[in-house]
This record gives structure tokens, sequence and C-alpha cells, in this order.
């Protein structure tokens, strides 16, 4: 088994998510994978490492020694693929697809400490999400940092951030808007197909507040970078002009006063986003030095 670190990897990260669906999500392989691996563990010590509760798993006597083991040779693997690094250290360009919210807005905070965990220099393409996937699996780009999860037997999914879309506007709105509120406001709206909106919409339907097709629409946008200009810019002496945002996009015109953001009642929209990759480089010392990073930097 200490030949095979996949499945202490496995063990892990069960141990960290206490779930091992939680731990599929994370390491981008089915629940059934996951159970088979930590049996196979099982198995192979001859002893149960886990015991499963309704509420997460516990660790065996047996499972607490197991894991502190794991934890010394996951230190002395992730010191080895360092030192790898640099003996394999190529002068290519590292390209990533990303859709406009995590290309413009969230990869960009990390991109300098990336180059030089890496120590290659680093590529963006920005796109919509189903748009990168397709150049993922056409080999353009190295990984696709999305917002959907495009169903796909040869792309392996991380989960790696959360991300809250909200009401903004360039006038102070209620922290938690009433149905009313959002029936009075004019709204700059995505376009239909936009799965920002539908996040919306069932976010609406969950609180019970009308339709946002019911609302007063002046406008449908397919851009982020527009709608929060349209609304930046609008008249602050009428009704307040209003849309829905990554809270990613807007962060820092929040904080200097610039916008307002507001709420569904007590409700936060919150949607995943996902590192992904093809899998038939799921053991290349790249691709998983980058993820590693990109989930510690989450």
């Amino acid at each position: 088994m200490l030949n095979d670190f996949a499945k202490l990897e496995t063990f892990l990260t069960v141990v960290r998510e206490k779930s091992f669906s939680k731990a599929s999500a994370k390491l981008g392989i089915s629940q059934p994978a996951v159970t088979q691996q930590m049996k196979y563990i099982e198995d192979y010590l001859d002893v149960q490492v886990v015991d499963r509760k309704k509420n997460g798993i516990r660790l065996t006597k047996e499972g607490q020694m197991l894991y502190s083991i794991a934890l010394k040779i996951e230190k002395c693997v992730a010191n080895g693929e360092k030192e790898l690094l640099k003996i394999m250290n190529k002068n290519v360009t590292f390209i990533f697809g990303a859709s406009f919210i995590i290309g413009n807005y969230i990869l960009p905070k990390f991109l300098n400490n990336l180059k030089e965990n890496i120590h290659n220099d680093v590529s963006i393409n920005v796109s919509v999400s189903h748009e990168a996937i397709e150049d993922l699996l056409d080999k353009k780009i190295d990984i696709a940092l999305v917002e959907n999860y495009v169903t796909n037997d040869d792309i392996i999914y991380r989960e790696w951030m959360d991300d809250e879309i909200v009401i903004f506007s360039n006038q102070k709105l209620p922290a938690k808007a009433k149905p009313e509120d959002l029936l009075s406001y004019k709204w700059v709206c995505r376009n239909p197909e936009s799965n920002t909106r539908l996040l919306f919409k069932e976010n609406l339907d969950r609180a019970n507040y009308p339709d946002c097709d019911t609302f007063d629409v002046t406008s449908e946008v397919t851009s982020a970078t527009t709608i929060v200009q349209t609304v930046l810019h609008s008249d602050k002496n009428i009704t307040p002009t209003v849309s829905i945002v990554s809270r990613n996009a807007i962060e820092s015109l929040i904080k200097a006063g610039a916008l307002f953001e507001s709420r569904i009642g007590d409700q936060k929209m919150m949607r995943k986003l996902y590192i992904a990759y093809r899998k038939d480089r799921k053991n290349d010392a790249f691709i998983e030095n980058v993820v590693d990073y990109l989930l510690k930097m989450k």
C-alpha cells in the first residue's frame, strides 16, 4: 500500500471532510471508488479504520494511528514533489481557461505567487465555462477554472471555493430585501440562459418570492463587467437600478462605498467553483502542484 499514495490520500481526505461523499467531490472520483479504496486499506491492514455514522465518520484507534502515519507520508511526498519539479522544470507557459468572474476577479489575486510556486509563466484565457471545458478537451489549456459542472467522463472536477451572488446597486439597499423591494427596483438582468440567473430564480422560489420574470427589467446583459458598469453609472436620483453578480466582482467597490449589496431575506445565493483537468493528466506533477496550490489558497 505504501507504494500507492492515492489510497492514503483518499483516506486523508475522508478524515478531513468527515464524509465519503464530500471526499468524493474533493478528489474528483465517484463515491463507490472512495468506498472501494477505503475497503482496500482495511482489508490490507485487516482492521477497521473508520466507523461510518449518520453525521459523518469517526476514526477507530487503528484509524488514528494510520492517520498519524499518513500525515508523515503526505509531508514527505509533498517535499519530494517540490524537489522533482526543480528537476522537471520546463520553460513553458502554463495556460488556464477561466470563466469571466474567476479569470477577471479571483485568479489575479493568486497569480504572482502561483508563478513563483510553479516556476513557469502563466497565461489566462477568459471565456464562459463550457468554452473553457471545450478548450481543456482540445488540449488548448492545462486547467479550467469554472462555475458550472459540465459533465464529461474525460474530465476530473475538484471543488475549489464557494462564490456568493448578491443583489447590488449604487444606492443603499436594505441588507435583507423583501419581495416588495425587489418588485420596486429597475433591473439589469442576466440573459435567460445564464446559470447565474437560473440560480437567482431558484433562490427566489425557495424563499417564496416573486419570479424575476415579473420584475421591472430595463435590459438584459450577458457580461458581468457591463452589468457592473451599467449599475455603477445609473442615476442615483430615481428608483434604484439593481442587478445580481458575484460578490468577488464588486468587493472593492463595496469597500469603497461606490456600490451597496443586498440579499434575498435571510438567504445567501451560493454556488461552487471548480478546478477541472483532463483525466489523462491526473498523475502529471505540474497539474498536481497547481491544483494543490489552488486548493490551499482558496
